[in-house]
């Protein structure tokens, strides 16, 4: 059983200083790409470093680096955006949607594959894990779309973004890029439940592929929905830190009775 109230408890308190101040949230906002973008690629084995993604994301070419990894920082920032204005619009998930984010993922890296569902089988390396048929794809999204807008839409918002993820990867519907679009399927569910974006950092890969797997292979979800919701109370440190109140929400935690973490300012 999964306890989301800690969560609920700092989406509360952010909430109060809404609308936040303009540049405040700029700031925040090139953070996160910059971080959300480093972490995703790296997780799928890119070599940037934090620093390297920032200069590609400006528009610069870093020696010794392939033009596939500039390529996955830029297109990342542009499904990050993307994904923002589908918040903004309340877009509930699709088929286009899904489709239109692979596309700007693998843009100008496999165009014939690009928004393309796959038409071979395969292996998800080092999982236990066999995702289904190719012929088997197009049935599964169409339930997993339905499930995504009928079912999900019962559970707390931090369980929903995390089994829209599994659920997806778990069918592994393209033939490359299916953790970055699955971690962005993620976000764009916790946004638009007014949470902020999430980040699955690339030190916590281990945990995340094997809780993902046992997820897939048992049906069992707790350790991978935990994860998130870890990573999701820790996605909000960044905001106590730009408006200055780090004390007055640690205060706010043990009040309430939650051990206070240093991942939580």
């Amino acid at each position: 059983m999964n306890d989301f109230a800690k969560a609920d408890l700092l989406k509360a308190k952010l909430d109060t200083y809404r609308p936040l101040d303009a540049h405040l949230v700029k700031n925040l906002h090139d953070n996160l790409v910059l971080q959300w973008t480093y972490h995703s690629n790296a997780i799928e084995g890119s070599t940037l470093t934090l620093k390297e993604t920032k200069v590609a994301l400006e528009g610069i070419t870093i020696g010794g680096k392939t033009l596939r990894e500039h390529f996955e920082a830029i297109n990342h920032r542009d499904a990050i955006l993307f994904v923002e204005e589908l918040v903004s619009q309340q877009q509930p998930l699709d088929e286009w949607t899904i489709k239109t984010l692979h596309q700007l993922v693998l843009k100008n890296i496999d165009s014939e594959n690009a928004g393309r569902y796959r038409q071979v089988n395969v292996l998800i390396s080092g999982a236990e894990h066999r995702p289904p048929e190719a012929l088997r794809v197009q049935e599964q999204m169409t339930a997993f779309i339905d499930w995504c807008n009928h079912q999900a839409l019962e559970m707390h918002p931090i369980e929903r973004a995390a089994r829209v993820h599994g659920e997806f990867v778990k069918i592994h519907p393209f033939v490359d890029g299916n953790g970055r679009t699955s971690r962005l399927l993620m976000n764009l569910e916790l946004m638009k439940a007014g949470f902020p974006a999430t980040v699955i950092e690339v030190g916590q890969r281990l945990d995340y592929y094997q809780a993902l797997d046992k997820a897939h292979c048992s049906g069992d979800y707790g350790d991978f929905i935990q994860l998130v919701a870890s990573a999701v109370e820790k996605s909000f440190a960044p905001y106590w830190w730009a408006l200055g109140i780090e004390a007055d929400v640690q205060k706010y935690l043990e009040d309430l009775g939650y051990e206070w973490q240093k991942s939580d300012i």
